[in-house]
Protein backbone atom coordinates (compact mmCIF):
# COMPACT_ATOMS: atom_id res chain seq x y z
CA UNK A 1 0.00 0.00 0.00
CA UNK A 2 1.40 3.45 -0.94
CA UNK A 3 0.47 4.87 2.26
CA UNK A 4 2.65 2.64 4.09
CA UNK A 5 5.33 3.09 1.87
CA UNK A 6 4.67 7.11 2.07
CA UNK A 7 5.36 7.05 6.01
CA UNK A 8 8.46 4.92 5.71
CA UNK A 9 9.73 7.31 3.43
CA UNK A 10 8.87 10.28 5.50
CA UNK A 11 11.04 8.88 8.54
CA UNK A 12 13.99 8.17 6.35
CA UNK A 13 13.71 11.69 4.64
CA UNK A 14 13.49 13.93 8.38
CA UNK A 15 16.04 11.47 9.51
CA UNK A 16 18.65 11.95 6.74
CA UNK A 17 17.63 15.78 6.80
CA UNK A 18 16.10 16.36 3.71
CA UNK A 19 13.42 19.01 2.97
CA UNK A 20 12.65 18.86 -0.37
CA UNK A 21 11.67 15.28 -0.11
CA UNK A 22 9.97 15.53 2.97
CA UNK A 23 8.00 18.55 1.67
CA UNK A 24 7.19 16.35 -0.98
CA UNK A 25 6.12 13.50 0.99
CA UNK A 26 4.28 14.96 3.67
CA UNK A 27 2.07 16.88 -0.11
CA UNK A 28 1.30 13.16 -0.93
CA UNK A 29 0.28 12.02 2.68
CA UNK A 30 -1.98 15.50 2.93
CA UNK A 31 -3.58 14.56 -0.73
CA UNK A 32 -4.27 10.78 -0.04
CA UNK A 33 -5.67 11.40 3.63
CA UNK A 34 -7.75 13.81 1.56
CA UNK A 35 -9.03 11.23 -0.82
CA UNK A 36 -9.75 8.82 1.76
CA UNK A 37 -12.10 11.19 3.60
CA UNK A 38 -13.56 12.67 0.53
CA UNK A 39 -18.01 12.18 0.84
CA UNK A 40 -18.68 8.83 -0.96
CA UNK A 41 -15.29 7.59 -0.37
CA UNK A 42 -14.43 4.32 1.83
CA UNK A 43 -11.49 3.92 4.10
CA UNK A 44 -8.83 2.23 1.51
CA UNK A 45 -8.51 3.88 -1.66
CA UNK A 46 -7.76 1.69 -4.64
CA UNK A 47 -4.34 1.89 -6.61
CA UNK A 48 -5.95 3.73 -9.05
CA UNK A 49 -7.61 6.43 -7.32
CA UNK A 50 -3.73 6.44 -5.28
CA UNK A 51 -2.13 7.00 -9.04
CA UNK A 52 -5.03 9.84 -9.99
CA UNK A 53 -4.08 11.95 -6.55
CA UNK A 54 -0.10 11.36 -7.49
CA UNK A 55 -0.72 12.82 -10.89
CA UNK A 56 -2.78 15.87 -9.79
CA UNK A 57 -0.22 16.78 -7.66
CA UNK A 58 2.64 16.49 -10.40
CA UNK A 59 0.25 18.43 -12.37
CA UNK A 60 -0.49 21.28 -9.98
CA UNK A 61 3.51 21.37 -9.91
CA UNK A 62 3.66 21.44 -13.49
CA UNK A 63 1.49 24.34 -13.66
CA UNK A 64 2.67 26.20 -10.92
CA UNK A 65 6.39 25.93 -12.16
CA UNK A 66 5.23 27.35 -15.48
CA UNK A 67 3.98 30.19 -13.85
CA UNK A 68 7.41 30.85 -12.04
CA UNK A 69 8.92 30.40 -14.83
CA UNK A 70 7.27 32.77 -17.00
CA UNK A 71 7.62 35.38 -13.77
CA UNK A 72 11.43 34.65 -13.52
CA UNK A 73 10.83 33.02 -10.33
CA UNK A 74 13.79 30.56 -10.80
CA UNK A 75 13.80 29.69 -6.77
CA UNK A 76 10.56 28.76 -6.67
CA UNK A 77 10.39 26.82 -10.26
CA UNK A 78 13.10 24.88 -8.77
CA UNK A 79 10.88 24.18 -5.39
CA UNK A 80 8.22 23.07 -7.55
CA UNK A 81 10.30 21.27 -10.23
CA UNK A 82 12.41 19.21 -7.39
CA UNK A 83 8.87 18.39 -5.69
CA UNK A 84 7.44 16.78 -8.99
CA UNK A 85 10.60 14.57 -9.03
CA UNK A 86 10.27 13.19 -5.92
CA UNK A 87 6.08 12.68 -6.64
CA UNK A 88 6.82 11.14 -9.72
CA UNK A 89 8.56 8.09 -8.14
CA UNK A 90 6.02 7.12 -6.95
CA UNK A 91 3.98 6.83 -10.02
CA UNK A 92 4.39 3.86 -12.41
CA UNK A 93 6.87 4.04 -15.37
CA UNK A 94 5.39 6.85 -17.79
CA UNK A 95 5.40 5.76 -21.83
CA UNK A 96 8.14 7.55 -24.17
CA UNK A 97 6.62 9.64 -26.93
CA UNK A 98 7.16 7.00 -29.59
CA UNK A 99 5.70 4.18 -27.20
CA UNK A 100 3.31 6.52 -26.96
CA UNK A 101 2.66 7.34 -30.55
CA UNK A 102 3.18 3.13 -31.67
CA UNK A 103 0.59 2.29 -28.77
CA UNK A 104 -1.82 5.05 -30.20
CA UNK A 105 -1.34 4.23 -34.39
CA UNK A 106 -2.18 0.60 -33.38
CA UNK A 107 -5.35 1.89 -31.11
CA UNK A 108 -6.45 3.61 -34.07
CA UNK A 109 -5.75 0.73 -36.59
CA UNK A 110 -7.74 -1.14 -33.92
CA UNK A 111 -10.67 1.06 -33.76
CA UNK A 112 -10.90 1.58 -37.51
CA UNK A 113 -11.05 5.72 -36.38
CA UNK A 114 -10.19 7.69 -39.68
CA UNK A 115 -10.87 11.20 -39.01
CA UNK A 116 -10.23 13.55 -35.90
CA UNK A 117 -14.26 13.74 -35.68
CA UNK A 118 -14.06 10.61 -33.89
CA UNK A 119 -11.49 11.09 -31.52
CA UNK A 120 -13.67 11.03 -28.23
CA UNK A 121 -14.11 7.04 -29.16
CA UNK A 122 -10.10 6.91 -29.08
CA UNK A 123 -9.78 9.31 -26.18
CA UNK A 124 -12.07 7.00 -24.02
CA UNK A 125 -10.14 3.89 -24.49
CA UNK A 126 -6.58 5.28 -24.09
CA UNK A 127 -7.09 7.15 -21.43
CA UNK A 128 -8.63 4.01 -19.49
CA UNK A 129 -5.87 1.55 -20.41
CA UNK A 130 -3.08 4.01 -19.94
CA UNK A 131 -4.13 5.41 -16.64
CA UNK A 132 -1.19 6.30 -14.90
CA UNK A 133 1.58 5.69 -17.32
CA UNK A 134 0.60 8.82 -19.74
CA UNK A 135 -0.86 12.45 -19.40
CA UNK A 136 -4.40 13.02 -20.65
CA UNK A 137 -2.97 16.33 -22.52
CA UNK A 138 0.02 14.07 -24.28
CA UNK A 139 -2.35 10.92 -25.04
CA UNK A 140 -4.69 13.99 -26.65
CA UNK A 141 -1.84 15.33 -28.87
CA UNK A 142 -0.80 12.69 -30.01
CA UNK A 143 -3.91 11.64 -31.45
CA UNK A 144 -4.94 15.25 -33.28
CA UNK A 145 -1.03 14.19 -34.38
CA UNK A 146 -2.08 11.16 -35.85
CA UNK A 147 -5.35 11.84 -37.41
CA UNK A 148 -4.01 15.25 -38.92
Amino acid sequence: MLENTINQDIKTAMLAKDETTLRSLRAIKSALLLAKTEKGANQDITEDAEIKVLQRLVKQRKESADIYKGQNREDLYKIETDEIEVIEKYLPKQLSQEELKSYIKGLIEKLNITSVKEMGKIMGVANKELSGKADGKAISETIKTLLA
